[in-house]
């Protein structure tokens, strides 16, 4: 980045921090757009002058708010919940909930944010939003979690709609949570709508939801390989994780002829040299979803395995990598130590995975590397089909879902590659990613005034 341009994002920046003090994670996600914007703008002085960025930066409304709820022994309990709702110039805001002790303003700002331009890239008529709460339904019981699920929903219902503001599941927030949240939201507003998405399939919800991102990430991995006239057949590969996101990414790789490595969890990872193939990914599925396990039993399990506890899988030397875990897994040194190790291709599965000294790493090398808010977007992409077949009141089959999920993937990845391939013919998919999404929301603004 020339100097001029070097000063221009530390200007933006400034005024982003002083706006937002303290909000780290939020300051990474709008950095990390704002290099690759403010460039673009500056040859297209329209949006610069508009101050398009320093607009979409701002939430439309960010709304907190007190859960109060009693748990088995009768103790009242209290955390907060929140809904960001950053932008809605394409459509309705919508993005996930998230249920977990580290849900905070700065995190869900982050997830709206980069919401955004990741529905952008979708194609569909979807703005961008994120909610949650610091409530951690791990070692609740079945009613707590309820009692907890209606008194958010009792204060939520004010602020959705089907064609307001469309939650999903995230991080905490699975078919159970969502099913209790739409029964609240049914019971007080007397109306069946498709005012959540991720729901079951017996009132509303679409097949294909759980394995939608996952997929869709493989999807996007096999799209950038392609480029290269390769494919995942042969490859060995990386994946942290071990929830839906992660399992059906497995899935995936597995149906590709690729040798899926690793899982983890929060304790721990575990590294299969033989390979963690359909009918080992099915074990760990009932580990997690049914028999609510910690990743280390695989290795007790299956006796080739091992298990690594406090770390993460980035020093296994492999091909491929899917980060499909949390926020920041991957730092500068693990970044390096998997370049050192011969990594070709990263697809970002999980929510901004990699610390921006990493992505610049794997960028300054030229791998393949896919930003989550595109190999990322099969999941909003499935909930955007869940929207439409509500309001058409139809369900459309698995098989008609995931070509639709393929060819949404496949379109993300042809936007991304129409913005961001350089001159010597490397696809920089995180500039591409930002500028594609940036412009479908900068000129839907632009059509409708300074308002």
């Amino acid at each position: 980045m020339c100097a001029q341009r070097a000063t221009d994002l530390e200007s933006f920046m400034q005024g982003v921090e002083a706006k937002n003090p303290g909000e780290v994670e939020f300051h990474q996600a709008v950095r990390e757009v704002a290099a690759d914007v403010i460039p673009w703008m500056q040859d297209h002085p329209i949006y610069l002058n508009l101050q398009m960025l320093e607009r979409m930066a701002e939430p439309d409304r960010v709304v907190s708010f007190r859960v109060c709820w009693e748990d088995e022994e009768g103790n009242i309990r209290v955390n907060r919940g929140y809904r960001v709702q950053n932008n809605n110039a394409i459509g309705p805001y919508k993005g996930g909930l998230r249920f977990h002790p580290s849900v905070n303003q700065s995190i869900l700002k982050f997830l709206a944010f980069e919401q955004t331009f990741k529905n952008s890239l979708t194609g569909l008529p979807i703005g961008g939003g994120k909610g949650g709460a610091d409530f951690n339904p791990k070692g609740k019981t079945n009613r707590e979690v309820m009692r907890f699920c209606q008194s958010f929903m009792t204060e939520l219902y004010r602020h959705v709609g089907a064609d307001v503001d469309v939650p999903a599941g995230d991080i905490g927030v699975g078919g159970r949570e969502i099913g209790y949240m739409f029964g609240q939201y049914k019971r007080i507003t007397n109306q069946f709508t498709g005012v959540l998405t991720g729901k079951g399939i017996e009132y509303g919800g679409s097949e294909m939801r759980p394995e939608a991102t996952g997929y869709g990430a493989a999807y996007f991995l096999d799209e950038m390989l392609k480029t290269k006239g390769d494919s995942v057949r042969g490859k060995s590969v990386l994946i942290s994780g071990s929830g839906n996101v992660a399992t059906f990414a497995a899935d995936k790789i597995n149906h590709r002829g690729g040798k899926v490595l690793t899982l983890s969890d929060s304790g721990g990872f575990i590294h299969d040299p033989d390979g963690i193939d359909l009918e080992k990914v099915n074990w760990v599925k009932d580990l997690k979803n049914n028999r609510r396990g910690r990743i280390s039993e695989y290795a007790d399990h299956f006796k080739n395995a091992t298990y690594h506890e406090g770390k993460r899988p980035w020093g296994v030397p492999a091909d491929l990598a899917m980060p499909c875990a949390t926020q920041n897994e991957i730092s500068s040194d693990e970044a390096g130590t998997m370049l050192a190790n011969g990594i070709i291709g990263v697809a970002e599965g999980a929510n901004m995975p990699t610390h921006i000294d990493g992505i610049h790493q794997f960028l300054n090398a030229k791998i393949l590397f896919g930003p989550a808010k595109a190999a990322n977007a099969g999941g909003v992409a499935m909930s955007g089909l869940e929207m439409s077949q509500n309001s058409e009141r139809r369900s459309w089959t698995n098989e008609e879902l995931r070509n639709m999920l393929r060819d949404i993937m496949t379109g993300i990845h042809a936007r991304c590659a129409e913005d961001g391939t350089q001159k010597d013919g490397w696809c920089n998919y995180v500039a591409g990613a930002n500028i594609a999404g940036f412009k479908k929301v900068a000129n839907a603004m632009l059509a409708f005034g300074v308002v």
